[in-house]
């Protein structure tokens, strides 16, 4: 189940919605993301749907409002719902920008004295010093009331909310900004009102200016959100509002159009889509013919030429001239509507490594509590006894007062401590990369997939559809019997392959139809994934596909041929036996009864992106192997070409067999990845570290779900892209990880005042509270670098 979750603040918020999750016993397990706001939570077996609600109320219960995100047109929901929170957040940054605004007019009118000293030796500014309203501004009473309208004011909701989740027992980034901001004010407000504490003049500024920049920090980091889902913005305004409607019931009379919303276009409606116009829906081209531009969704440049039959995208763009589409998916079932759901999930889905931030981010804020304690305990009661210069510091006051060094120091640990670089260092970096994925034609299933492709060390190819273009045709029809023509052989084999979609089944009845052959009455059509299909004609099995298994299904064990023999006798009838051995896949005929009675040879035409594919591989020092389910001839001949050695070669392979070598090779220490495209490819492609499946004719199919990585442009090429993005994403999360926790591991100890003995140097809590904010801006602004990555 999907929960959309809000009051997520940082790392922290982010670990404790995760606990409450995982403390109910029908959760399984759940990743929590703070950037699109969302709890992927999967269930235990047997639990329903309803849980969603249930665990939706625990944690409104817990300070976070959630929500379940309903089954029911969940790709539509998904695109709604990142637009809303485009809204929220720009509604958000509006807010903030006026809060910054007003915090800093504070800051001016509280600190604008201190700009002044600076030009003191200009006559009009000395003279506006000894002004009357100057004389108003240095008055500790109104620092007091600017200190406590800035706390009453713009700081209100980041204050309330800090107290609240201290209420609750779970601290939050607020709670440590809201305790340091208060303490300085009570500490300024206590030097005004008691003397005789001789703590000198009251720093009323401090809380002003700490708040300012957090507020400040707050504003630019919202905008870099923003700017970080931009992508996933881009992606939903591909689609146009209005469709042209084709109402006419004359098939070429394209005036006759209404505009409607796009929406509401139905599957099997007709749309008019003029030049330079976004296509609104995915359908068939049913006149016209024009060049279609699909990079916005396969991240191909060229433009593709489309013409009566040829199926189009929604959100890709018509060129040359007006074309008329039947409808096939719209809204929520189209490709693109998919596509941002898939992204979607993706981000939501978090990177191992994420974890480690996680864990640390968790208890967080009760930690830096405990450690402002101990820090104020340790200087008040032992370091001014052990260290008497440090009182000679003006964090000391002007009389060297240890309670007043003690109290500042322990403000300055609560302010520069900084859980939310933590928090944002992996997602931000993920949603960037994935989302930079999707321009590209790159689906990546999330940071987990990503961490694991920077690794792969090793990457297994289908051969058929993958290595080829995966068009067969069909070069060559024998037949090993008097009884049964080529045209018949053909005819058999068409019945049998009507209903698959494999590319092999598909060239054959192309053929067949190309030569005008009739589909024979069949019966009980049976499709054995890596084997072949039978079906019963006229009464009698027939078989199509593998020598061995088309024999077992054809005739009693004990009167089969061998294998060799078989294929040894055809070879003799096949017009071109060294053609078809060096670049051809062979599939034999078999009837009920006689056995096999012919075979037909289909040449296939390699990639032409397959050779500097594996060749570059090869150069990143990845090994490269081919598995496939195809004649040892055919696997070698494209073994030769490409380069790969015979020894990573591996032919006649079921389904089941590729799996299990995956598993023998991921045994022996290697990082797999997969690459397939069609169903047969789907178990190999799930056993492996990572699969990576090219997605054919506009649709999702099983190899798709099975794979962790979908190559939206169909070409071989990509592996190159994800590999390449998967290391520059996961390079940016360590580089904001190590960011961060150096700053955390930097600066709370200097905050803690262990550069003041040797070095006479203390952090004012405004100080402070600038490297707080400025640590985040940091994390989530080196994510976005990653957007100029090519």
């Amino acid at each position: 189940v999907l929960l959309d979750v809000e009051g997520m603040m940082c790392g922290g918020c982010v670990a404790r919605v995760r606990g409450q999750l995982m403390q109910d016993y029908r959760v399984e397990s759940a990743a929590v993301n703070l950037l699109t706001e969302t709890a992927a939570v999967k269930l235990r077996p047997g639990c329903g749907k309803e849980v969603g609600s249930e665990l939706a109320d625990l944690l409104t219960g817990s300070g976070f409002p959630a929500s379940l995100r309903s089954g029911k047109g969940q790709d539509d929901n998904a695109g709604r719902k990142i637009e809303e929170l485009s809204k929220k957040r720009k509604e958000s940054l509006r807010k903030s920008t006026q809060k910054v605004a007003f915090a800093w007019t504070l800051v001016a009118l509280c600190c604008g004295t201190h700009a002044t000293h600076l030009l003191h030796f200009y006559p009009f500014i000395h003279d506006f010093m000894h002004s009357p309203v100057m004389e108003v501004a240095h008055d500790p009473v109104f620092k007091c009331v600017v200190a406590l309208t800035t706390l009453l004011g713009p700081a209100r909701d980041l204050v309330v909310d800090g107290g609240k989740a201290f209420l609750k027992r779970a601290p939050n980034m607020n709670t440590l900004v809201g305790f340091g901001a208060w303490a300085a004010f009570s500490i300024s407000a206590m030097s005004l009102t008691i003397p005789e504490l001789n703590w000198g003049a009251p720093f009323f500024d401090e809380p002003v200016m700490l708040l300012g920049f957090v507020l400040l920090g707050r504003s630019l980091e919202e905008r870099a959100r923003i700017q970080a889902s931009s992508d996933m913005q881009r992606l939903l305004s591909l689609i146009p509002a209005k469709s042209r409607l084709q109402v006419s019931e004359q098939a070429n009379d394209e005036n006759l159009t209404v505009d409607v919303a796009t929406e509401q276009v139905r599957a099997g409606d007709r749309v008019l889509v003029l030049p330079g116009e976004v296509i609104p829906i995915d359908g068939t081209v049913v006149i016209g013919r024009s060049s279609v531009d699909e990079s916005t969704v396969t991240g191909e440049p060229m433009l593709m030429t489309k013409t009566v039959g040829d199926t189009v995208s929604a959100g890709t763009v018509n060129w040359d001239g007006p074309i008329q589409v039947t409808a096939t998916c719209t809204g929520a079932s189209s490709s693109i509507s998919s596509i941002i759901k898939m992204v979607e999930e993706a981000q939501g889905r978090e990177a191992p490594v994420q974890r480690l931030a996680d864990t640390i981010a968790g208890p967080f804020a009760f930690a830096i509590m405990a450690l402002s304690a101990s820090t104020f305990s340790f200087w008040y009661f032992l370091g001014t006894h052990i260290f008497p210069d440090v009182l000679l510091n003006d964090a000391a006051g002007p009389e060297g007062n240890s309670l007043l060094l003690s109290l500042k120091l322990a403000i300055d640990v609560l302010v520069v401590a900084c859980p939310c670089a933590l928090g944002l260092a992996t997602p931000t970096a993920v949603l960037v990369g994935t989302s930079l994925g999707a321009k590209q034609g790159l689906l990546l299933r999330g940071g987990d997939v990503l961490e694991r492709l920077q690794s792969v060390n090793a990457v297994v190819f289908d051969k058929t559809g993958t290595l080829t273009q995966g068009h067969p045709n069909v070069s060559t029809v024998t037949s090993g019997s008097n009884d049964f023509d080529k045209d018949r052989i053909l005819q058999l084999a068409a019945t049998v392959e009507q209903h698959s979609v494999h590319p092999i089944a598909s060239a054959i009845v192309e053929q067949a139809n190309t030569q005008k052959l009739e589909m024979l009455v069949s019966e009980g059509q049976l499709t054995e994934p890596g084997y072949g299909a039978l079906a019963r004609i006229d009464g009698k099995v027939v078989a199509v596909g593998q020598p061995r298994w088309v024999q077992e299904c054809c005739l009693k064990l004990d009167s089969m041929e061998s294998t060799d023999e078989v294929e040894r006798k055809l070879g003799n009838l096949l017009a071109d036996r060294q053609s078809m051995e060096q670049s051809s896949t062979t599939v034999y005929v078999g009837v009920e009864g006689v056995g096999i009675v012919g075979a037909i040879a289909l040449s296939d035409t390699l990639r032409a992106d397959a050779k500097v594919t594996v060749s570059r591989l090869r150069d990143m020092k990845i090994r490269t192997l081919i598995l496939s389910g195809d004649r040892k001839e055919a696997v070698a001949s494209i073994g030769r070409t490409l380069g790969i050695e015979g020894d990573s070669l591996f032919a006649q392979l079921r389904p089941s067999d590729k799996s299990k070598f995956i598993a023998k090779l991921r045994d022996g220490g290697s990082i797999v990845a997969m690459i397939g495209d069609g169903v047969n490819d789907a178990p190999a492609l799930a056993s492996a570290d990572v699969g990576i499946a090219l997605k054919l004719q506009n649709k999702i199919d099983a190899a798709s779900d099975a794979a962790s990585v979908i190559l939206l442009g169909n070409r071989l090429s990509q592996v190159l892209d994800a590999l390449s993005l998967s290391k520059a994403t996961m390079s940016k999360v360590y580089q904001n990880l190590g960011c961060a926790l150096a700053y955390n591991l930097i600066a709370v100890p200097v905050a803690a005042g262990v550069l003041l003995p040797g070095y006479d140097f203390a952090l004012s809590p405004s100080a402070a509270g600038g490297m707080m904010a400025l640590s985040s801006i940091f994390v989530v602004s080196n994510s976005l670098l990653l957007r100029l990555h090519r």
